[in-house]
């Protein structure tokens, strides 16, 4: 049996934390699917890459509202999924003969037999410590008739040959946002099945019925309504759907194909999780400290495995964290995620950081609230922006921000000097009268809502 100083399980982030720094040390790292993890290979990466080329399609189309008159041709999708494949698909075998020049790389799925040794295949291995970081996979419903029916998941959808001429999409997260709006923009017609009454049911309140009114001018939303059953129909798929609940009416939806976009699973199942001792909660992830201990001493672990978030900024936050816990264990540092921001890459962007209204009314939180349309602005104006806007709480108290959150045109990158002050627990004042906002940059939206307060 081999013996390892750190033994690393999952090739995403888990990738990240071996480098340099572990050069000392007796590694090996455990991946069954693709280096890159989810993030490259089937998640962030690719999906903003077709983004990127919806967004070509639909400012094309869109273009006339500012007097110029564009039409789309083609829509070249081997051409398009290509460039995005091709960019990233030779990275893995790079990526695992750099790994092996000091590392050994096992490539068959791991699962532990005890706390101190995983069975790799056919071999078993043990480690002085473990971090677990073997991501997640999507949900796949208990919905009848699913297994005798092809269907797609985030996983497979962006590999497709072709644009299916229609789409039913099950699910009103972000990744039926974003891949409603990618097949939408690249020629499906698209139908999004979703159980609740809005779309991006997490946001808060104002931005998911924004974002859900805006989604219906391009889709078709049945809202409220609940899957019953499904079944293969011609060269296609015939969706059986009913109001949530069960209740009446009842239709069939026939799409030429389905993807599944319910939420996402930690891989910690396959683990063998109980072998090792290791404690999890009620949704399947391992539970850890804020320094991302396990229960088990010598076990770590980070990213979907343990958290809830799914974020690869978030994971990438926990490999800095936990790579220096590992090599200075008399100094071990935390990071407790009190501000954890995200965005939705779709059309129109949606970006977010702190508490929503209804969270702060929950909490019995007191707070001020001030929401600027783009179309306040300058740079709105020059985007013909009807729709976007900037909603900001604040602590009324001592004036600091306890959320933001913005649905327009490049709301991923207007957040981040919120988030900045947030985290540095700036004051509303100081952020909007001791900051020079360029004018007439679209920056200057989130200085006027800054200002109402």
């Amino acid at each position: 049996m081999k013996h390892y100083d750190l033994v690393v399980l999952g090739a995403g982030s888990g990738n990240m934390l071996l480098g340099p720094e572990t050069s000392h040390l007796r590694t090996a790292i455990v991946e069954p699917d693709r280096f890159g993890g989810t993030c490259l290979n089937r998640g962030c990466i690719p999906s903003k890459m077709f983004v990127v080329a919806a967004d070509a399609a639909t400012a094309a189309r869109s273009a006339k509202r500012l007097g110029v008159h564009a039409t789309v041709d083609h829509v070249d999708w081997k051409a398009i999924r290509d460039r995005v494949f091709g960019r990233i698909d030779p990275l893995h075998d790079s990526a695992v003969a750099y790994r092996s020049l000091a590392t050994d790389v096992y490539t068959e799925p791991a699962r532990f037999v005890s706390p101190t040794v995983v069975e790799v295949g056919s071999q078993r291995i043990s480690s002085e410590a473990f971090v677990v970081a073997v991501g997640a996979r999507p949900v796949v419903p208990a919905i009848p008739g699913l297994e005798d029916v092809p269907f797609h998941t985030s996983d497979t959808i962006m590999r497709i040959d072709e644009v299916p001429e229609s789409l039913v999409i099950v699910g009103g997260g972000f990744i039926a946002a974003e891949l409603g709006y990618v097949f939408g923009a690249l020629g499906s017609s698209v139908t999004i099945v979703q159980r609740g009454p809005r779309l991006l049911p997490q946001e808060d309140e104002q931005v998911s019925a924004r974002f859900t009114e805006l989604a219906a001018e391009r889709h078709r939303l049945l809202l409220n309504t609940e899957v019953m059953s499904v079944e293969a129909r011609g060269q296609g798929v015939a969706v059986h759907v009913a109001g949530a609940a069960g209740r009446v009416p009842r239709e069939t939806v026939e799409a030429a194909a389905l993807l599944i976009a319910v939420g996402r699973r930690p891989n910690t199942d396959r683990l063998d999780a109980a072998a090792a001792g290791l404690e999890l909660d009620e949704h399947g992830h391992i539970v850890t400290d804020d320094a991302y201990r396990t229960s088990v001493p010598g076990i770590w672990s980070l990213g979907d495995a343990t958290n809830h978030f799914q974020l690869k900024h978030m994971a990438n936050a926990e490999v800095r964290v936990v790579r220096h816990n590992l090599l200075h264990t008399d100094d071990i540092r935390t990071l407790a995620p009190r501000l954890v921001p995200h965005a939705v890459f779709s059309n129109p962007q949606v970006a977010s950081v702190g508490l929503t209204e209804r969270q702060a009314r929950e909490r019995g939180i007191d707070c001020l609230i001030s929401v600027r349309d783009y179309a306040d602005t300058a740079y709105g104006w020059a985007l013909e922006d009807t729709t976007g806007f900037v909603k900001v709480l604040a602590d009324p108290r001592d004036r600091t921000l306890i959320g933001a959150h913005i649905i327009g045109p490049q709301a991923a990158t207007l957040i981040q000097p919120l988030i900045q002050a947030m985290t540095l627990g700036l004051t509303v004042d100081q952020i909007a009268r001791e900051v020079l906002y360029i004018h007439p940059a679209l920056t200057e939206v989130v200085e006027q809502a800054l200002l109402a307060l």
